[in-house]
């Protein structure tokens, strides 16, 4: 019998970022160690200067490395960043000193050493991720009881009769929400408690789960991108570049209205064409699966009956996000702090869902089991982070690219940058991280090119910004894995999207250069 080919199977997330993990190790035997003298604030109004290749740890128990926080210092080392910036705690991390880069002779790891550091790095991964990996298994613990009682299935067949021929203002109203999130407090991590509560609306409104990933992800993307207010990206990146981050405020605006509007027509422009022919889904294959596992079937009526207890567990639900979002917003709550809220919400649901003692308990560790995979996925991606701390090649980069762009100027100079901008984000996924690393290193190129140190902000953000759409360090990975779609089927999905939304970035970026 002639024997059936197998069918490729585009890898898992989990395989995926193993790839990435070995591709990250193999670059380290590549590129050279090394790192930027920095200096980090301290409380009692000193500098700590860290040299390249001394840990902050080590640096402090020098005392010849701490001096007094002042502009004549910062001036001294060509920082050019007001020093009430410090002093309010607007710039919290270590900024690298321009100049200061120093190539470090560090041994590479043998075979035994690459192993274990590649056996490691997701362990450490996880340990370090354990605030978000809680928040996720008490979502996903809340979520099982709310499922057991029926209550979003009643809500949704009660939404579903209210929007019957008007499903796209589901899409426009959501993106619109997130990516104001993004643009102003950089709601992102925080996006994925979402998915399990608006993938089955909308396939309920007839699109498939992806519509439901490009309304929630594109929107906390593309506002991120575009972020105007956002203290973790735009404001500390025009802080460490020695400019108010109301300076290019007009272009980024722009950005944030035209992405956000391509963002939608493009989702709701795919999402109807699936709506009239369900065959057009990108992930048409995994429609029986899927509807099995977001719709599931009602055998006994009366739970869609939308009844005064499962309208109540609903609202308190929905409450804990608002909660949520002013937390995060105005009270500088971290993932501790709403891991907390939703244990609240835990203990509130025990008393009003109706449910026995077990059955409760039973309901709360299923459905914290179902997301154990996506708190998997975030581990698993701190750890190429990891490795390359551990190798010290992120400065080294910065170093190689801020040297190759300083001879160009004009429309080719704010091009390449934004490209450089892509890279540097692929593998520094931390928008803060990547702020306080490049800014002090290339906001001084714009003064050689003549050109404004806004458009290297703008640069540093819509760069960073785009390659997130797609990056497998960033948080895609995890979002796809909430409803087990795979990560070829989306880079067929966001790729046009993204090519576009570029152009708009380096349009914008050349305009900046003349205005």
């Amino acid at each position: 019998m002639e024997k059936k080919k197998k069918k490729f199977s585009f890898p898992s997330a989990y395989t995926v970022i193993l790839i990435v993990l070995l591709l990250v190790m193999g670059l380290t035997y590549f590129i050279p160690a090394g790192k930027f003298e920095t200096i980090q604030y301290n409380d009692d109004k000193t500098f700590t200067i860290v040299p390249a290749g001394m840990t902050e740890e080590d640096a402090k128990k020098d005392a010849a490395n701490t001096v007094p926080a002042d502009q004549e210092f910062l001036k001294n080392k060509d920082i050019k960043i007001d020093i009430s910036k410090f002093e309010d705690g607007s710039i919290k991390k270590p900024v690298a000193v321009p100049g200061s880069y120093k190539e470090l002779d560090e041994k590479r790891p043998g075979v035994f050493g690459a192993v274990k550091n590649f056996l490691h790095a997701p362990i450490q991964g996880l340990a370090q991720s354990i605030e978000i990996v809680t928040f996720i298994l008490i979502l996903g613990g809340i979520i099982g009881v709310i499922n057991k009682t029926g209550a979003f299935n009643a809500g949704m067949n009660a939404l579903s009769l209210r929007l019957k021929g008007k499903e796209k203002w589901l899409i426009i109203i959501i993106s619109t929400l997130i990516a104001i999130g993004g643009t102003t407090f950089g709601l992102a991590e925080e996006t994925v408690a979402f998915y399990p509560i608006l993938v089955p609306i909308f396939m309920a409104a007839g699109y498939d789960a992806l519509v439901a990933i490009a309304t929630i992800y594109l929107g906390s993307s593309i506002g991120s991108m575009a972020s105007t207010v956002n203290p973790f990206s735009v404001v500390i990146a025009s802080n460490t570049a020695g400019i108010n981050f109301t300076d290019g405020m007009g272009l980024r605006l722009i950005m944030l209205v035209v992405g956000t509007i391509m963002c939608i027509a493009y989702t709701i422009r795919y999402a109807e064409r699936v709506r009239k022919n369900p065959s057009e889904s990108l992930i048409f294959d995994q429609k029986e699966e899927l509807e099995a596992h977001f719709l599931k079937e009602t055998v006994d009526e009366k739970e869609l009956i939308f009844d005064v207890r499962k309208k109540i567990l609903l609202t308190v639900f929905a409450a804990s996000f608002v909660i949520m979002v002013f937390g995060v917003k105005d009270w500088g709550w971290g993932f501790v702090e709403i891991s907390a809220l939703f244990l609240g919400v835990t203990f509130i649901m025990a008393a009003i869902s109706g449910l026995d003692e077990k059955s409760f308990v039973g309901e709360f560790i299923t459905g914290a089991s179902d997301l154990l995979g996506v708190a998997l996925v975030v581990g698993l991606a701190r750890g190429v982070t990891i490795i390359m701390e551990d190798a010290k090649i992120s400065d080294t980069l910065m170093f190689w690219l801020s040297n190759g762009v300083s001879h160009m100027s004009g429309v080719v100079f704010t091009t390449v940058m934004f490209f450089v901008f892509i890279l540097l984000g692929f593998f520094i996924p931390s928008s803060s991280g990547l702020a306080v690393l490049s800014m002090p290193v290339m906001a001084p190129l714009a003064d050689v090119v003549g050109i404004d140190r806004a458009i290297i902000v703008d640069a540093y953000n819509w760069g960073q910004g785009i390659i997130s759409f797609i990056t497998p360090t960033g948080l895609v990975l995890a979002s796809l894995a909430m409803v087990n779609i795979s990560f070829d089927k989306w880079l067929k999905f966001v790729t046009p999207l993204m090519i576009a939304i570029g152009a708009l970035a380096i349009i914008l970026l050349g305009v900046g250069v003349y205005i």
